[in-house]
């Protein structure tokens, strides 16, 4: 068994740290989202920047859009020329894309500084993502929302999600091992 644990030693290391950081990221979220929420920013602050921010995208394409908080639910109604297209709830504020994509990237880090700006850079650009999907999903139910049932489940999420193993491919390949021997 001890000849099993020291040769899987870096495998075993990248499991435990990995769910070591998820672990308390996620319950730090989740704290956040019982505890950090306030009246200014229903239901919660990302929440509602990201279906501000939406709309003021929306705007910029020349669409008539609004976000107003929705009576029956911890969500945010995205209206698009006064037709109530989609919610933007807690899951779609990119929160916990950001929180799995950091874990691997931790779990697999390379030089402090170089981590650190990954990380850093790799969220902003999924959060970006995050915007932009919102978005273009919202044009989409409004143009065509006969084909909700593959634009939300299927194409946005495997779009936000394969960003992020590329992401995590670049990493890997690229940065998370600085004493790589050069050929």
């Amino acid at each position: 068994m001890k000849e099993l644990i020291l040769k899987y030693k870096t495998v075993i290391k990248f499991i435990l740290t990995f769910l070591l950081v998820y672990a308390v990221l996620t319950f730090s979220y989740k704290l956040y989202l019982q505890y950090g929420s306030s009246e200014t920013y229903y239901p919660d602050y990302m929440t509602n920047l990201v279906a501000r921010q939406s709309k003021e995208l929306l705007e910029t394409l020349g669409y008539d859009a609004q976000v107003i908080p929705h009576p029956k639910e911890a969500s945010m109604k995205l209206i698009i020329n006064n037709k109530f297209v989609a919610r933007v709830i807690e899951g779609c504020n990119s929160v916990s894309v950001i929180i799995l994509f950091a874990s691997f990237i931790v779990a697999f880090a390379g030089k402090f500084k170089t981590t650190f700006f990954y990380l850093l850079a790799g969220s902003v650009l999924i959060y970006i993502a995050n915007l932009v999907r919102v978005v273009i999903l919202s044009v989409g139910l409004y143009h065509y929302p006969w084909r909700k049932d593959i634009l939300h489940p299927v194409i946005f999420p495997a779009i936000i999600y394969g960003m992020v193993c590329l992401l995590w491919l670049f990493w890997v390949n690229r940065f998370s091992n600085p004493t790589k021997s050069h050929e």
